[in-house]
């Protein structure tokens, strides 16, 4: 028997995200990467960046709202494709980004297990230690948004451990699916054969950074050709580095592995059950041009996780973050807002219906 929900939920039949007015910061130049150090976790360290909180740009910062979020990157993606989004959620957030094991500039996992249930135990050592951090928000909960492989592992954690997460932001999030995306070539259930991984890594260590970038860009965003070429450079440079490191197409092709086999389980492991457990409100956000993940699977999401809000970005593909940040800031620091409002007493917040941008 399926874990998943029916596939006829329309967008119409779930909450809408209520984006945010809050004044942001203009990014009107290419902003460089966070700066960021090694983090003890289990059985290793991960690479973490930090941005600062800067405040509200419109008034003093006095009593003005400082909470903690952490960001979670999808599959062959890395900490940086935060930067953004990062940057304009600083009016409210002192920000940590990770590099998930064996991705951007974080160690492999011991023994190259590149399983879900490793990826989310980072999480939650993360998470810990970014709750334990002195200053402002200390011993509090933490905003956990993630994308993509990033995203499932955020569901799984704020299933596992509801006491760490103050609400979920989920992009694209790489919920089990039941056969394969058209953007994928079947041979990528491949992977699920002993010993095909490690073929499919050698063959990926032929391919250039620069023709691995444009690659991805084709496959993850919605309008490629509106990509900066200063942020195609920026990603290929940073390829150039991830390139350099033997483990990097290990961990690539077996974290796809990983995902895959992860569809597979049942109970109490299976993502679309965990999603009907959640407690901390939820927003779904997707891109309409997801090649990726299918955009209807988004309503499906919203429909089954008891405090979601959805947001369905038009022109955006799989990486909502890097194509549309300030419209998936305004979505995230509306949930944040309507959820600290519904903590005062006698707040009374409308639920528009769902809603399409």
């Amino acid at each position: 028997m399926s874990e998943a929900p029916p596939p006829d939920v329309a967008a119409a039949d779930v909450p809408a995200a209520r984006p945010s007015a809050t004044p942001l910061p203009q990014l009107t130049s290419l902003v460089p990467p966070w700066p960021g150090g090694p983090l003890p976790v289990r059985g290793g360290e991960v690479f973490v960046r930090t941005t600062p909180w800067t405040g509200p740009i419109d008034g003093p910062d006095d009593e003005a709202p400082r909470e903690r979020a952490l960001y979670v990157h999808g599959l062959g993606g890395a900490s940086t494709n935060w930067t953004d989004l990062a940057a304009l959620l600083s009016v409210r957030f002192d920000g940590w980004a990770l590099d998930l094991p064996g991705f951007g500039r974080s160690q492999p996992p011991p023994r190259g297990r590149y399983s879900i249930r490793g990826h989310v135990r980072a999480v939650i050592d993360v998470l810990e230690h970014v709750i334990a951090q002195p200053g402002p928000a200390q011993g509090r909960p933490v905003h956990l948004l993630g994308n993509s492989l990033g995203g499932l592992a955020s569901l799984l954690v704020a299933s596992r451990r509801p006491d760490l997460v103050a609400t979920l932001t989920l992009v694209s999030p790489a919920m089990p699916v039941y056969r394969v995306p058209p953007a994928f070539s079947r041979a990528l259930l491949l992977l699920l054969v002993p010993g095909i991984p490690s073929l499919a890594a050698r063959r990926m260590g032929g391919i250039t950074p620069e023709e691995s970038v444009r690659a991805m860009i084709r496959m993850c965003f919605g309008e490629p050709g509106r990509v900066p070429p200063e942020r195609v450079e920026q990603a290929v440079q940073e390829m150039r580095e991830r390139s350099e490191q033997p483990w990097a197409d290990h961990a690539l092709t077996r974290s796809m592995r990983g995902l895959i086999t992860s569809y597979l389980r049942v109970g109490a492991a299976n993502a679309w059950r965990a999603a009907r457990t959640l407690q901390a409100p939820t927003l779904v956000l997707w891109g309409a041009r997801d090649k990726l993940v299918d955009p209807s699977m988004a309503p499906r999401l919203a429909s089954v996780v008891p405090d979601a809000r959805l947001a369905i970005l038009d022109r955006v593909g799989h990486v909502a973050m890097l194509e549309a940040p300030e419209e998936t800031a305004r979505a995230v620091l509306g949930m944040v807002e309507e959820t600290a409002a519904c903590r005062e007493p006698h707040a009374a917040v409308d639920t528009p219906r769902s809603v399409r941008r």
